[in-house]
């Protein structure tokens, strides 16, 4: 029980040091169309033969998901190239791009919410930062 455990953290460990190199080497692929691409998260499989790279777009559209899965399969080789170079692992997984689904079922929430706040006859919640007092709460 004791090395199941071990072993989950590792894939934990390894899948949060593989977002970390993607989101970095993201900044460094010279690509508009991944300037609004955000790395939310990396799951790696027990074996560690795959990743699965989730990620989020500004515009949560399917279309520009689906595009924005197809810019990063292009540019694979060089981001499997980078976890190589800076992960320091034995093998490196291979990279799966997935749209965020959690990304897009927060927007679909906040818009039902905002919505039935509508019927209600309620004002809109302003943005936390916004709700008044200082950045302090205040």
């Amino acid at each position: 029980m004791a090395g199941r455990r071990r072993g989950f953290e590792r894939e934990d460990r390894l899948g949060e040091l593989l977002r970390e190199i993607l989101a970095d080497e993201l900044t460094r692929i010279d690509d508009d169309r991944l300037t609004f691409v955000t790395v939310t998260g990396v799951e790696v499989d027990r074996d560690l033969a795959f990743a699965d790279v989730y990620f989020s777009t500004v515009d949560l559209d399917a279309e520009v998901e689906a595009a924005a899965a197809q810019i990063l399969q292009r540019h694979r080789r060089r981001l499997q190239s980078a976890v190589g170079r800076q992960a320091h692992v034995r093998r490196v997984p291979a990279l799966r791009f997935h749209p965020d689904e959690g990304m897009r079922a927060g927007a679909r929430v906040e818009d039902i919410l905002r919505s039935l706040r509508e019927e209600a006859g309620e004002a809109p919640e302003p943005p936390p930062e916004l709700a008044g007092g200082d950045a302090a709460g205040r």
